[in-house]
């Protein structure tokens, strides 16, 4: 793939990640108290912990499509995305069925199976890696030089 394909396809996720990232901090804060009821119990001061997080996510897509905090940005939403994964788990196992998150596998599988995706893309769309699209080492650079 040329370098301009990859320049393309990051522009692309940026803008498709910050999306995700800044509904999903939206439905934090408007839904807490029904993320509250998915969060595992040895999460500490849970209410706490979802408004922190809908801020975070927020805050951190905005900084997504911005060339001084793309860097920062992307690495720490990919860190999110692996510290939220087990409460992932959590909800998927628990069989509870809370009302405007669903409890079916239609649902966790997908949910489930594309969070290293996520991860993936977060490092990706902030220059982190550039694996599989220009073979192996990837031509990151630390930190990230973005076009």
């Amino acid at each position: 793939m040329s370098g301009s394909h990859v320049r393309c396809l990051r522009i692309i996720l940026r803008w498709v990640l910050a999306i995700f990232f800044f509904l999903g901090g939206v439905l934090h804060l408007v839904f807490a108290e029904k993320v509250l009821l998915i969060t595992p119990a040895w999460v500490p001061y849970p209410s706490q912990v979802i408004w922190l997080t809908g801020l975070f996510e927020f805050a951190a897509a905005i900084g997504l499509l911005f060339e001084r905090s793309r860097a920062i940005c992307g690495l720490l939403l990919a860190a999110y995305a692996l510290a939220v994964w087990p409460a992932n788990f959590h909800h998927a196992f628990t069989h509870f069925d809370p009302p405007v998150i669903t409890n079916s596998w239609a649902y966790h599988a997908p949910r489930l199976a594309l969070q290293p995706v996520i991860i993936w893309a977060a490092l990706f769309c902030a220059g982190w890696v550039s694996w599989p699209l220009r073979g192996p080492g990837g031509g990151a650079r630390l930190p990230p030089n973005m076009n």
